[in-house]
């Protein structure tokens, strides 16, 4: 019952401070649409729908180009760090300006007009756990060529806002001539969303776009679907505690037969005798939920600090329901098999027992 109780603590921790941490890191207001592959020669033209629709509250354009990290301080990725950024290859862009609401942790965006060898801005958490610093420099391989190019400043990327993020940002001149696309993200009201889409598909067909809203609700219908999961297989092994409990309490019915006769000729009353045995189940109850809460907190916590690297707060709703279920579930079982102990004629139990 006690390893039931822990594992359903700690699936109620884990879902609650996943799903808080989902509410909260989601943005209030998320794009309508995300759109790739728009090339060089369609912008304008994209921008002009846009600017012309007064149902569009915002959007946001950019130049993307794929590249690969291959050398790092001119040593192989690799054998520098096995990160995520360096498997694969990643989204690059170039602005001669930081972006509006672009924070800089440390560093300095190059000049407007700068033309001299390549500047990299790089995202500062991932920065960070590559073990980078300014000064440093980064070989990327775009479209066959290899660019190095010094980190000139670290700046803040938050993929939570379902805009765009780029880990690597470049001076404009270091990429001067490379083949690219543009990507955009949209914000306008829900009401003119299917003939932003119809205009922009029919004047660019090549263009894709993706629903964002969509895509948020089918990562929402994924993580309930995961945590519906993770809670039966804990409504299972707390289903094998009770079955465990209930054996237990079996087994121990003769020696509450034999400890009732002995209150009976003592002179105590049925009424005393099954508060007795209601309080001692009541009180193991209480313990094992009390052990299992610990150990619920405990592993939420590890779970949701080192494996999802969410904050993690107490969900004392979810804890006080382990507690008082674990009390009512140990309470009906004592009281359960408490019954014909108390039917127990104290007579022929204590000459039985002799």
């Amino acid at each position: 019952m006690g390893l039931g109780l822990a594992v359903l603590a700690a699936v109620g921790q884990i879902d609650g401070n996943l799903r808080a941490s989902i509410a909260d890191e989601l943005p209030d207001v998320a794009p309508s649409y995300f759109f790739v592959d728009i090339q060089p020669d369609q912008i304008d033209g994209f921008r002009a729908r846009l600017d012309d629709d007064p149902q569009v509250s915002d959007y946001e354009a950019t130049p993307m180009l794929r590249g690969v990290i291959t050398q790092i301080n001119g040593q192989a990725a690799r054998d520098v760090t096995d990160h995520w950024v360096i498997r694969g290859d990643r989204g690059i862009t170039y602005s001669a300006l930081p972006s509006e609401g672009t924070i800089i942790t440390e560093g300095n965006w190059w000049p407007e007009d700068y033309t001299g060898p390549p500047l990299i801005s790089f995202a500062t958490e991932e920065g960070a756990e590559m073990g980078l610093r300014i000064g440093d420099t980064i070989t990327t391989n775009i479209l066959g060529r290899d660019i190095t190019a010094t980190i000139a400043n670290f700046r803040e990327v938050s993929f939570e806002d379902a805009g765009i993020g780029f880990i690597m940002s470049m001076n404009p001149s270091a990429l001067q001539g490379a083949p690219h696309s543009w990507i955009s993200t949209v914000y306008s009201e829900p009401e003119a969303e299917a003939a932003i889409l119809r205009d922009l598909a029919t004047a660019y067909p090549n263009i894709t776009a993706i629903r964002v809203r969509d895509a948020i609700d089918q990562v929402v219908q994924l993580l309930g679907g995961i945590s519906a999961a993770t809670r039966y297989g804990a409504l299972a092994t707390l289903l094998t505690g009770f079955l465990v409990l209930i054996g237990a309490a079996a087994a121990g019915e003769r020696a509450r037969t034999y400890e009732a006769a002995v209150l009976k000729t003592l002179g105590a009353s049925r009424g005393t005798i099954l508060r007795s045995f209601a309080l001692r189940s009541a009180l193991l109850g209480l313990a094992a939920s009390i052990v299992a809460l610990t150990a619920g907190i405990a592993g939420g916590w590890a779970v949701s600090t080192f494996i999802m690297e969410t904050d993690y707060t107490p969900i004392w709703t979810s804890a006080g329901t382990i507690i008082f279920g674990g009390m009512a579930t140990t309470l009906i079982a004592g009281l359960a098999f408490a019954w014909r102990p108390l039917s127990a004629k104290p007579a022929q139990v204590l000459r039985s027992r002799e």
